[in-house]
């Protein structure tokens, strides 16, 4: 025993080790000569100590800085830790350089390639100012409602007073803009002089065709001068002027919405858009009555949450939906804003055998190759099985159970049923003799009387209690001459209050159920047709007394 116990261990030891990785990314694969980049490692395995072997970037790079973050991140109920290491580098060359593979205990990263560009040197001639703006689009023309990039960078040469720097709040009046993360600042040599960038990134969403100009903005600072004198005050005024530098006003061609696109369908113009759905539990299991959760995440590149529209609903006969809020979220990287919406339904199977989930599609306009694009979820057949739990009645020809050897004797039911066939023969002759005297009162009943479960119905609905209400409509509707399902069926505001009320019970919004609206229904609802001819009065007090 000890020994398989031993072997287990070194194997789930070695699955593990087996699982580590380590992800090597940068923020930026091409740059210019004398830029610094971040490098980005990232592993999963929460049992190596330690931090990557930065020794191979050192005839290749200059390690400006490292710092180390611990994220949780958690995705359809999973919580997953991962530790990351940002490393600022600094090239020593032009040309294409490769970060080579680091390791990490066992595991090893990914090679990756930059291409380092050889500065220009067109201000070779010239002085530079010590602060200067530089602005950027990533392309020139886009079309209308897609993202367009613009980036800001802001060069010194100088040391700026950290609490005077400012920059105006970028506003378009015919456009959509939203910041993507916080400035990021890193160094660059420009003509031999090293300068600290500041730089600041936005997405740009036209909503109208047409030229549009990318105002200039305003950056201020004051850069610090150190007085030379002996008796200088750190907390005195701070020497040297505010610096207030421009950006360049930018032209941008904003195109309208190709003619050949469906006139029926939301305008999606995007990098990449996908689809994928998880279920909670797997439906591969599925009973009569069993509540399943479904979750589609629609992802779009170039687009923010707000610009995604709700997700086509198609009609599954045989299944209740019950849907809960959409999840919008965006995040945003080198290439710009991912934004994402997660819709999630409850669903709920009412009959067994196959139940068919049309496919989900989505058209959008592909702006990278410029063409219609068509994105969907295949259709999916559901195998509902019967529930023997919600039986009405059990089979008439199952088989009667066979006595067995330790049965209890039978001679005290013969006895029991002479008696009783002796009192049935008794009362029968004193009814025979009895026959022409005044019919006898009806004994009372054993059980709660309609009237009282009316009122227990009453209170539950009034209360808000959706557990309580459906006992206690279960138990009302036991005494009435037909089935809560007829008195559905023939009355429509019932339905649809048992329809809300069941809604309640399968979902996550049933705190917020109103069960006016079932009393109201229970309380409107007509007598149900009686057939032609007389019948005998009934000796029960009426449903509804006025």
């Amino acid at each position: 025993m000890s020994r398989l116990l031993c072997a287990l261990f070194l194997s789930l030891f070695a699955l593990q080790a087996g699982a580590a990785s380590l992800t090597a990314t940068v923020d930026r694969a091409r740059l210019s000569e004398g830029e610094s980049l971040d490098l980005i490692l990232e592993s999963d395995d929460v049992t190596v100590f330690g931090k990557p072997d930065l020794a191979p970037l050192e005839p290749l790079f200059e390690v400006v800085s490292t710092r180390q973050e611990n994220r949780l991140a958690t995705f359809n109920g999973k919580t997953q830790a991962t530790t990351r290491w940002i490393v600022t580098l600094l090239p020593r060359q032009s040309g294409y350089v490769v970060i080579p593979p680091l390791k990490l205990g066992d595991a090893s990263s990914q090679a990756i390639t930059l291409q380092i560009l050889k500065g220009n040197g067109s201000a070779a001639n010239g002085k530079l100012a010590p602060i200067f703006i530089d602005a950027s689009l990533d392309q020139e023309s886009v079309y209308v409602q897609a993202q367009a990039l613009l980036t800001l960078r802001i060069y010194h040469s100088v040391s700026l007073y950290p609490d005077s720097i400012s920059l105006t709040q970028l506003s378009i009046a015919d456009a959509r803009v939203e910041q993507l993360g916080e400035p990021r600042t890193y160094e660059k040599a420009l003509n031999g002089v090293r300068h600290g960038v500041i730089e600041v990134r936005y997405a740009i969403f036209p909503q109208k065709s047409g030229e549009l100009s990318i105002p200039a903005q305003l950056f201020s600072a004051t850069p610090v001068e150190r007085s030379s004198s002996d008796d200088y005050n750190p907390f005195g005024p701070r020497p040297g002027r505010l610096t207030r530098v421009k950006s360049p006003v930018i032209p941008l061609t904003v195109k309208a919405k190709p003619a050949s696109y469906p006139s029926d369908a939301p305008w999606l113009p995007a990098r990449a858009i996908s689809l994928s759905e998880a279920w909670n539990p797997e439906p591969d299991k599925l009973q009569v009555g069993d509540s399943v959760t479904r979750s589609i995440l629609l992802r779009a590149e170039g687009l923010s949450s707000a610009q995604l529209p709700p997700l086509p609903q198609s009609q599954s006969e045989g299944l209740r939906r019950y849907p809960d809020q959409p999840l919008l979220n965006n995040e945003n990287n080198e290439r710009g804003l991912f934004g994402s919406r997660e819709e999630r339904e409850a669903l709920v199977a009412n009959r067994s055998g196959r139940i068919s989930l049309p496919a989900v599609e989505l058209v959008w306009w592909n702006t990278a190759a410029d063409r219609l694009e068509r994105t969907s979820l295949p259709a999916r057949t559901l195998e509902v099985a019967s529930n023997p739990a919600l039986e009405a009645e059990a089979p008439v020809d199952s088989p009667a159970p066979l006595p067995s050897a330790d049965a209890p004797p039978l001679w005290p039911w013969q006895l029991a049923c002479a008696l009783l066939a002796g009192t049935t023969l008794l009362g029968f002759g004193l009814w025979w003799r009895a026959r022409r005297q005044p019919a006898i009162l009806p004994t009372a009943q054993t059980g709660p009387s309609p009237r009282t479960l009316l009122d227990d119905l009453k209170r539950a609905c009034l209360a808000n209690d959706s557990q309580a209400t459906r006992q206690a409509l279960d138990a009302w509707a036991r005494q009435q001459p037909e089935t809560l399902a007829d008195m559905a069926a023939r009355f429509v505001p019932l339905s649809e209050a048992l329809d809300e009320l069941n809604g309640a019970l399968y979902s996550e919004s049933g705190q917020y159920w109103q069960g006016e609206g079932l009393w109201k229904a229970i309380r409107s609802l007509p007598a149900a047709e009686t057939p032609s001819g007389q019948q005998e009065p009934s000796p029960l007090p009426p449903l509804y007394p006025r």
